[in-house]
């Protein structure tokens, strides 16, 4: 029991570092970014590549991929997004083929092989009989400090507050004076270092391997679906409850079944509240 407590709690941390860039971008440009999951897979990509392979340390590795992340961020509002601003299906319909590009470009250049991961953090951590990676436990732990940033930033500073007011009235920003395409091209950049960071535990944890990026996206669609679509709060509850449905399902049921109940939980909340949980929510 212990183990399961343990591991649902460090899992659902990673998945709230996963769901929040994704709930980000949809608070404040009102789309769904389903080239988010490639964000990880960019992530986890660069970071094998300059450490495993260029022999970089692994500080200055993380950091790379987290910036090739913020990178792809920016490069898709700037060129796809922006252009497309106003067409949400449009924005949807190209974002999910970029992420396909993506991953075409990623077999080119590393093979379809999956491969792995090096920890950021070495060993293990042990309670009593329970035992975890020190690299999940740093996972949760990081999780927590970004989105607590991230949460003062959007609370305590002059850009986060203008962020927090695109996301409850764009054109009512727009006319207040603030520059709502700066603000969305931010959060973009934002979402794309958040989606690295994550990806970079995520592959580490599972594998790194080309469709790695569907996983992730799933599990971002599914934590605001239920959560309330620009519920941040209602994202990070969920994630927690998705977590703990997993490890559960997993540890006492079966492997195999580990994501089904995720998938019937959508269905059902999609049935009988469709605004979610905890309802529509801006940052």
């Amino acid at each position: 029991m212990i183990q399961i407590l343990i591991q649902g709690f460090l899992l659902s941390g990673l998945y709230a570092l996963i769901a929040v860039g994704f709930t980000l971008i949809f608070s404040v440009g009102r789309v769904l970014n389903l080239a988010y999951g490639a964000y990880l897979m960019l992530g986890g990509y660069a970071y094998f590549y300059t450490v495993q392979q260029l022999g970089v340390p692994k500080l200055p590795g993380f950091v790379i991929a987290v910036a090739t992340g913020a990178l792809a961020g920016l490069a898709m509002y700037q060129f796809l997004v922006k252009r497309l601003k106003g067409d949400h299906v449009a924005v949807e319909i190209s974002t999910l083929i970029l992420a396909v590009v993506i991953q075409a470009a990623i077999v080119l250049l590393f093979n379809e092989s999956s491969k792995i991961l090096l920890p950021i953090v070495d060993g293990v951590w042990r309670v009593g009989s329970a035992s975890v990676t020190n690299n999940i436990l740093t996972a949760m732990v990081a999780s927590w400090f970004i989105l607590g940033g991230l949460m003062l930033f959007v609370k305590r500073t002059h850009l986060g507050r203008a962020i927090q007011a695109v996301s409850m009235d764009a054109k009512g920003a727009m006319i207040s004076g603030i520059n709502t395409d700066r603000i969305n091209l931010t959060t973009w950049a934002i979402s794309g270092a958040l989606g690295a960071t994550a990806g970079v535990f995520f592959a580490s944890y599972t594998q790194l391997n080309p469709s790695m990026w569907v996983s992730p996206l799933i599990i971002a669609v599914a934590v605001v679906i239920v959560g309330g679509i620009g519920s941040i709060v209602g994202s990070l509850i969920v994630a927690h409850i998705i977590g703990f449905m997993e490890i559960i399902t997993s540890s006492l049921i079966a492997a195999e079944l580990r994501g089904v109940f995720t998938m019937l939980l959508i269905i059902g909340v999609l049935v009988l509240r469709p605004q979610g949980l905890f309802g529509r929510g801006d940052l």
